[in-house]
């Protein structure tokens, strides 16, 4: 028996794990008390690690579709298979042919961080559509549109602050979303102890919110009207004061102009909150000492996503809590390029082309997700005929599965890189299935870019790799060479590639560690076992730390960088280089926010729900955290389940415009009336897959109710929350 150190992949808090090991199998796990991050905390997804490792319906090997049916090949035939299929399609129909989607588990990767990009570049297509759009894209959006770069994203500095307010998420339950975080219950816990103040406002009584000093219980989906208020009333009021920032900031009194209908009566009704209630929230968020205000997926996947967005930060701005401590703050990951000096950058930009069928602007160089079917089945010239997958189950997370099911069908040729047959991958002709991650090597390049303390952690293969698989990296290397026409060419000409590209222009960038270098000597001093670990080791030599990847290896349980510090305004890449507190895209998009005000609200909306055993659909095949009663039930409130007839445990009709679906009802009073709860993810109902743990209890899929119609204008992003339903008993 022996012990490995491993940064935790089924989450976003990336807690340092320790497993036991027997052989070569994973048979337990605990929290890395020395684990410079974490300090020891863990969840049930991290003590799953070994029983997620060993999954029996992992595949093992490729399968290729042979007669109608997929069947074991070896990784020679899968590669030859996808290079004589894909290659023709793109020479005769264009590279928009193909189309890319990406999912959440991708970014819990090494592979899934370095070789998307490249295989997108590779192809060409412009038909790229990511989980982004059933998530987070508005908050990328928002943060190109004020400060430039949408990846500039500002987290709560939650060991500082002495107010947190909470839009839209659960953080006990999701361990946080964008804002990387171990041990969040505990960090809300030491805020109340150190004498702060948590306000939360949710629709749902969660976790959460049952922690917070002050619960408001919004109507779904108004939370952009809510937030317009709160700013209305810090002008009304004269309560902004930008401080240190208010020199790199413009468009203040624009924002005041902008607002200026949105008073707490005016916003009242819609949210069904107390005027008052709204005036207290933004005075005691204006007179703290310190700030910071949070929004996630209820305020993201609805209507306005974008607009809520941008305008939780425009209130950390107007109480002068963005970039300061104790506020909301930019991280430096250690892989990101050494800050530029500040200035006028390039600017962010919406829409450059859009979807050939409904004319979806791109988002970010992004389609929306609910565009992919329409885009498969609509014949005309651009048609996708060939889709690549990677670690992405769009028929669940995406509205109207049942059309994305029949489009993927159709399609000519169809590529999967995932380790389950799962309600999406079952329609690939080639799936390449990665190794266990215990058997893959480790490092959060996108999740070191939200987190709410600047640490670099590398975690080496806890096993060797098995034989007859392939490390996820080279699968990436070799389906890009696949798809490229340079199949037979050896892997590492992808990373030696993508090392000679970047090193040739950090030579020449004089804010570069390696200004004024030789690329080759610079590439020839780059170590690593593989071209992953290579990149790896350069991103570190080009960052902000003077770390090289052996400063990683000999800290094992990481290297603290210490707390986030202000970045303003050499992060800004904005064209004017201040902050542009009203982009024009937001000003254009605002009568739509102003027409909300009149109108009338549904009767019953319904909103989902996280869990801190589940993550989406990629972690229901573990017995240990698909276990206990069924947790995809119809939450309603005891007033509304009277009004309609609605029994404890007992079947319901659900409809909407996408669909109806049947599911127990769960009653109880932790959703506000008029608001039902159904979680997402679930709906392992579908034949050909291998999840049989999922299959046993499969649940219902939530996003069935949609058409897929429900976008947010700006980002894309679907309408997942706030949506209005029917509900009525069956007998």
């Amino acid at each position: 028996m022996s012990t490995a150190l491993r940064i935790c992949p089924l989450c976003e808090a990336t807690c340092g794990l320790t497993l036991t090991i027997e052989g070569t199998r994973v048979t337990g796990a605990r929290g890395d008390r020395d684990d410079v991050f974490s300090q020891g905390f863990i969840c049930p997804k991290g003590a799953s690690f070994g029983e997620v490792d060993a999954d029996p319906d992992r595949l093992t090997g490729p399968l290729v579709r042979k007669d109608g049916a997929l069947q074991e090949a070896t990784w020679e035939e899968a590669f030859d298979t996808i290079a004589a299929r894909i290659r023709p399609l793109v020479e005769e129909y264009g590279p928009n042919a193909v189309g890319i989607v990406l999912g959440n588990p991708n970014v819990h990767t090494m592979a899934g961080a370095l070789y998307p990009p490249l295989l997108i570049g590779a192809l060409g297509t412009r038909n790229l559509f990511t989980a982004s759009t059933l998530d987070q894209m508005p908050k990328h959006v928002s943060s190109g549109l004020l400060f430039g770069d949408p990846f500039a994203i500002p987290v709560p500095d939650l060991d500082r602050t002495a107010h947190l307010l909470i839009l839209g998420a659960n953080p006990l339950d999701s361990n946080g979303s964008l804002c990387t975080a171990p041990d969040f219950p505990g960090k809300l816990k030491a805020l109340r102890k150190r004498g702060g103040t948590l306000t939360v406002i949710d629709p749902r009584r969660t976790r959460t919110a049952r922690l917070a000093d002050r619960h408001v219980a919004i109507r779904p989906g108004t939370d952009a009207l809510l937030l317009a208020a709160l700013v209305h009333t810090l002008f009304e009021e004269d309560l902004t004061d930008l401080g240190t920032l208010a020199e790199h900031v413009e468009g203040v009194e624009e924002v005041r102009e902008a607002v200026r209908e949105f008073t707490p009566e005016a916003v009242a009704a819609s949210c069904d909150l107390n005027a008052a209630t709204i005036r207290t929230v933004a005075r005691e968020l204006a007179a703290a000492p310190s700030a910071a205000v949070y929004g996630r997926m209820g305020s993201s996947t609805v209507a306005y996503g974008t607009l809520a967005n941008w305008l939780v930060d425009v209130l950390n701005v107007l109480t002068g809590n963005l970039d300061r401590p104790g506020g909301a703050l930019f991280p430096l990951s250690a892989t990101a390029p050494a800050p530029r000096p500040a200035g006028p950058g390039k600017g962010f930009a919406l829409g450059r082309w859009s979807s050939r069928v409904s004319g979806h602007p791109e988002a970010k160089g992004e389609f929306p997700m609910a565009a992919l079917a329409e885009e498969i089945e609509t014949e005309g010239e651009g048609r996708i005929r060939s889709v690549i997958t990677v670690a992405a189950n769009p028929v669940l997370s995406a509205p109207d599965g049942r059309r994305l099911d029949a489009a993927l069908d159709a399609l000519d040729f169809m590529v999967a890189v995932d380790p389950y047959l799962n309600e999406t991958t079952r329609h690939a002709d080639v799936v390449l299935p990665p190794p266990p991650p215990s058997q893959s090597a480790h490092f959060d390049f996108a999740f070191n870019g939200f987190a709410v303390r600047n640490q670099a952690r590398f975690s080496p293969a806890a096993v060797p790799l098995e034989e007859g698989r392939m490390d996820e990296c080279e699968i990436h290397a070799r389906l890009i060479l696949a798809v490229s026409g340079m199949h037979g060419a050896p892997p590492s000409a992808v990373d030696d590639l993508a090392i000679s590209t970047t090193l040739a222009k950090a030579v020449t960038q004089e804010h570069s560690p390696l200004f004024g270098g030789d690329p080759k000597e610079q590439a020839r001093l780059l170590a690593g076992r593989t071209g992953a670990e290579r990149r790896l080791d350069m991103m570190l030599r080009l960052g902000p730390y003077d770390l090289i990847l052996e400063d990683l290896r000999q800290a094992p349980h990481g290297i603290d960088l210490g707390p986030l510090k202000p970045r303003i305004p050499q992060l800004l890449k904005t064209r004017s280089g201040r902050v542009e507190l009203l982009p024009a895209p937001i000003a254009a998009d605002l009568p739509r926010l102003r027409a909300a005000l009149s109108a009338d609200p549904a009767a019953l909306v319904l909103v989902g729900r996280r869990h801190l055993r589940s993550n989406n659909s990629w972690l229901h095949n573990a017995p240990s955290l698909n276990s206990g009663s069924n947790r995809c039930t119809l939450q309603v409130h005891p007033d509304d389940a009277d009004r309609l007839g609605l029994a404890d445990g007992k079947p319901a009709r659900i409809a909407a415009e996408g669909g109806e679906l049947e599911v127990e009802v769960e009653i109880t009073d932790a959703v506000r009336n008029g608001v039902v709860s159904l979680p997402h993810g679930w709906g392992h109902d579908r034949p050909g897959t291998r999840l049989a743990v999922a299959a046993a209890r499969p649940g219902v899929n939530v996003n069935q109710l949609l058409d897929g119609t429900r976008l947010d204008p700006l980002s894309g992003t679907a309408v997942l929350n706030g949506f209005p339903v029917d509900v009525a008993p069956l007998p």
